[in-house]
């Protein structure tokens, strides 16, 4: 991890690591990627206030998310098939996470099973829940997140259907990798990716290859996306989740007041404001636009988390200051997974540390409780 100095440079190194299909796949938004570009820009068109002579010389950067006490207002987003970045992705990403001091998010769509990473993380971690049509595999998946210990249930609901997502039919994607001409020759330029793969634990979908059918040979993600998941799913479907899972519920995808205040009125201990990375409802607002309406709204009476665009410790006080209580990284600490593995998933969280703290003291702030309105130009 040498001459790595932020986030830019980790996804340099991954592009250059990762195959095309796989670094696409995370990289990339659905049709125009207006939404995807907005997510950036709406971030930084944000202004910091300076403000010194406060005395900062002593900072804290911890606090805490559903309870539990955390070293960052940061989290891992459920990122699908991280496992194809890197061989056993989603463990070495739960493991730098736990080294970290905070919480990860295990996707359905990863390649390594709930079961892999409870057993080689040996510590509590988010799930994120899709509901498929086969609401017995559904139930199924909540069990197994219970038996692993998981700490909280992620449902995202902002994938009703699939946003086309251009670079993934031109690439071919599929899981395991198809076998095309292109696809080969782009692995086999990439020997130390090959090799990890081939080591993993698994190279399919390991919370639904042998559970669920239909998994034995996936020729495109999306169309078995659009075919499985449950376009049906309402809120009244929040009472059964809620029997089923006891501990905290995170709503993630939501980008609009009605829906935050239904989500509250469902149940949730939090919400996610998101846009899916831009890779679902492109021409939808950026999150950061929708953030300060939405913790206006419900802020009192659920955690606010927020994602989208993150790239900087300033990012995470950004959006702070409008009403989260904290961000989750996606493609920030995939770019680190696909740079270096379980090292590089630690560099990309002590990037967004080390700027968080410096912004943090630059602006006046001496613990996260500080950070608010005050601290942007308005």
């Amino acid at each position: 991890m040498k001459n790595i100095t932020c986030i830019e440079d980790l996804r340099r190194v991954a592009r250059r690591k990762v195959p095309r299909a796989f670094f696409d796949y995370v990289e990339a938004g659905s049709y125009s990627e207006d939404t995807l570009r907005a997510n950036r820009a709406d971030l930084e068109d944000i202004k910091l206030r300076q403000h010194v002579m406060v005395g900062v010389a002593e900072r804290d950067t911890s606090t805490s998310i559903l309870g539990q006490k955390v070293a960052l207002p940061l989290a891992l987003a459920p990122v699908g098939m991280s496992g194809l970045q890197w061989g056993n992705g989603e463990i070495l990403a739960c493991l730098a996470a736990r080294a970290a001091g905070i919480p990860y998010t295990l996707s359905t769509l990863s390649i390594c099973s709930l079961e892999h990473v409870a057993e080689a993380a040996g510590t509590p971690f988010w799930f994120q829940l899709y509901v498929t049509k086969d609401r017995g595999f559904a139930h199924a998946l909540i069990e197994r997140a219970a038996a692993a210990r998981c700490s909280a249930l992620m449902l995202t609901v902002d994938l009703p259907v699939v946003g086309q997502r251009h670079c993934d039919i031109r690439n071919g994607l599929s899981v395991p990798p198809s076998l095309k001409l292109a696809n080969l020759l782009d692995m086999a330029r990439r020997p130390r990716w090959v090799t990890g793969i081939l080591g993993g634990k698994s190279r399919s979908f390991g919370n639904l290859h042998g559970h669920l059918k239909g998994m034995t040979s996936v020729k495109s993600l999306s169309h078995w996306v659009s075919g499985q998941l449950d376009a049906g799913l309402s809120w009244k479907d929040l009472e059964w989740i809620r029997k089923l899972w006891r501990g905290p519920l995170i709503i993630k995808g939501i980008l609009d007041v009605e829906d935050a205040r239904s989500a509250v009125g469902a149940g949730a201990n939090a919400i996610v404001v998101s846009n899916h990375g831009g890779r679902q409802l492109d021409g939808a607002p950026s999150s950061i636009a929708m953030l300060p309406k939405i913790a206006d709204a419900v802020g009192g009476d659920t955690e606010v988390l927020f994602d989208g665009g993150v790239r900087s410790g300033q990012d995470v006080l950004r959006a702070l200051a409008l009403g989260a209580k904290a961000c989750l990284i996606g493609r920030a600490y995939i770019y680190g997974l696909g740079a270096g593995g379980e090292a590089g998933v630690a560099k990309a969280i002590d990037i967004i540390r080390r700027e968080l703290d410096a912004t943090m003291a630059l602006t006046g702030c001496k613990s996260i409780a500080d950070i608010g309105p005050h601290v942007l130009v308005r």
